[in-house]
């Protein structure tokens, strides 16, 4: 059921909100969203929001100023206006909710116990499919540094058991000892059950339990005479006990934790999440939020947005101060885990020190970032400074085009703010209205597309930087004037350095990276080695790697598309089939007709097909 209400206080009568549980979504100007929340009383609630005095929140006054409209929507219990709070604002992203932008995607380490030759698989995504799910760690590459040494110790296969298997002989894995070739047959599901076991006790921090086991087996390898085997085990203990690095965090009694530490400065909230595993610190990460609301309403609202993407959710979840709905997000993570999940707020132990040292990581997280705020926002000074910007350029966008003798154009934007990458605002553009290598036109093209979309969203940058010289920045300035924006943004080109002869004219020097701007005929020199030079080559280099990412892209789809489309009988699906079991386009050419015909669900016609006229085309 739903209810709309004018947001006026003169007009607003509160008795006519429901008194049941449910959800209710603040409308600004054009009916955009501003806010939605949940409440077990949703008149009570919206109380606090049209008292003369308000509620004590510093928000509020600002948030009921641009409010024109309420709606809520009734549900029959507190949970299900959880779920629907949660769906509402994936669905609206509202400017007043909490939003939480990861710089990074942690990784997570997965093993199947179901399958019979388990094998470990490095994801960034934690499903909820019945696998074994270790981690998070900040470090893709750390990781996988350490699953080099557990093969060395507990040598599980690499890859699927299918490839592997059309193999003449194992692979180069097992020829350095770091496989046990379960797909020719050269151990038992027994044997390699033994190796699963102790890689999952390692992994869960149970290494004094695989190191004892470990030296038991090595002693009656020792006393069978069965020395080769006795000395191997002793390596692997000896691998284990120095790649185990034993943290500072006590066991606290087994589990997973994951603990909540807040700094609040004003409107601007730290918040640090410790990742506790087996009574070991493993990892840390850290969000900085805009908030003027509630703490308890941060932190609940945090919970949901964090452990509602795919990620593993502990045992326990220690909070800093209590929360009202406590009971109802435990419920609800626990169905998400499948099992059950504990909000705890300690007053006492070891977890409470955990609460404090979250609480430490983020204060000086917050101090560490007000540095580093200081930092770059000398450096948006000096840049605003060298190139005679409007303002100090907060939003930088960088473009850059590429193709290879006019086909596959393609642009490419990257962006910063505030000085750092913001990949989520990245985009590419695929040229559609010039034919041929002309870099000039499609520079205008995308330029142009960029702009009447930003005076639409009304986001647009405060300075682009173009990958080029003189002639590039000719083309901005005149797109700039099309859309009156050129007293507005700022427009810098970054021209490659040159070689140069030196003032004897022997040697060779390289100068240093120029900059052009527009009315301006010399090109502006930034000191070498120094800050401002670094970001915006770096910014360069961002934009042209992603431009040439997409055009490799669309080029091999388009080299896929010529040499597979045509063919009778094989569409978008039989193409990626195809690529999936032979591994490569190269190889689906270099096939025989018998192994093009061995292929599960591939017509014997289709096959024989594929073949001739493969082998057509390469002729």
């Amino acid at each position: 059921m739903i209810f709309l209400y004018p947001a006026s206080m003169l007009d607003i009568d509160l008795k006519k909100y429901p008194t049941a549980p449910g959800v209710y979504l603040m409308h600004g100007v054009e009916d955009s969203v501003l806010y939605v929340g949940k409440a077990k009383n949703l008149r009570s609630r919206l109380r606090s929001y049209f008292s003369e005095g308000g509620d004590g929140r510093a928000q509020i006054p600002l948030l009921m100023k641009k409010v024109e409209r309420i709606e809520t929507i009734v549900t029959d219990t507190e949970k299900e206006a959880l779920l629907l709070e949660n769906t509402l604002i994936k669905q609206y992203r509202p400017r007043y909710n909490i939003d939480l932008r990861d710089d990074k995607t942690y990784v997570s380490v997965r093993i199947d116990l179901r399958e019979e030759f388990p094998a470990l698989q490095v994801v960034r995504q934690v499903k909820r499919d019945g696998a074994f799910y270790f981690g998070p760690y900040s470090s893709a590459g750390a990781i996988r540094e350490t699953l080099k040494e557990i093969y060395r110790i507990f040598p599980l296969r690499h890859a699927p058991m299918q490839r592997c298997r059309k193999r003449g002989r194992p692979c180069l894995f097992h020829q350095i000892g770091q496989c046990s070739a379960p797909c020719h047959g050269l151990i038992s599901a027994k044997d390699y059950r033994q190796l699963v076991d102790g890689v999952v006790a390692l992994l869960s921090g149970r290494e004094d339990e695989v190191t004892s086991l470990l030296r038991e087996r090595m002693a009656q390898a020792s006393a069978a005479l069965r020395f080769e085997e006795a000395a191997r085990l002793r390596d692997q203990i000896k691998s284990i006990e120095k790649s185990v690095e034993h943290q500072k965090v006590a066991d606290l009694g087994g589990g997973d934790q994951d603990v909540v530490g807040v700094h609040r400065d004003g409107g601007e909230v730290e918040l640090a999440l410790l990742f506790v595993r087996q009574g070991k610190l493993i990892g840390r990460r850290t969000y900085v939020l805009e908030w003027r609301l509630d703490l308890e309403e941060l932190l609940s609202a945090f919970l949901r947005e964090f452990y509602h993407r795919e990620v593993l959710i502990p045992d326990q979840i220690l909070l800093p101060l209590p929360l009202d709905d406590s009971d109802l997000l435990g419920e609800w993570l626990s169905e998400l885990r499948g099992k059950k999940v504990h909000l705890l707020n300690p007053q006492r132990g070891e977890k409470l020190r955990l609460c404090k040292l979250a609480e430490k990581n983020a204060t000086e997280s917050f101090r560490q970032r007000g540095s580093q705020r200081d930092a770059r926002r000398q450096l948006l000074d000096e840049l605003q400074q060298k190139f005679h910007l409007a303002s100090p350029p907060r939003r930088i966008e960088c473009f850059d085009i590429s193709n290879i003798q006019g086909q596959q154009s393609v642009g490419s934007m990257a962006v910063l703010v505030d000085g750092e990458p913001a990949k989520t605002e990245y985009r590419r553009f695929r040229i559609c209205t010039v034919e041929g290598a002309d870099d000039y036109a499609s520079l205008g093209e995308v330029l142009r597309r960029r702009l009447q979309r930003g005076v639409e969203e009304n986001l647009l940058p405060d300075m682009i930087l173009i990958d080029g010289g003189k002639g590039q920045l000719a083309v901005v300035s005149e797109v700039l004037r099309e859309f009156a924006l050129q007293q507005r943004i700022g427009c810098v080109g970054i021209a490659k350095s040159r070689v140069v002869a030196n003032v004897r004219g022997h040697a060779v020097e390289r100068s240093e990276e120029r900059f052009f701007i527009p009315g301006r005929k010399n090109p502006v020199l930034l000191r070498g080695g120094s800050a401002a030079l670094f970001l915006l080559e770096r910014l360069r280099d961002e934009a042209h790697r992603f431009a040439i990412t997409y055009h490799r892209k669309l080029r091999k789809k388009a080299t896929l598309r010529s040499s597979l489309e045509d063919i009778p009988g094989v569409g978008p699906g039989r193409r990626k089939a195809l690529l999936r079991y032979f591994g490569s386009l190269a190889k689906v050419r270099a096939a025989t007709q018998e192994e093009l015909r061995q292929m599960p669900g591939l017509p014997a016609k289709v096959a024989d097909e594929i073949f001739r006229l493969l082998r057509e085309g390469s002729s």
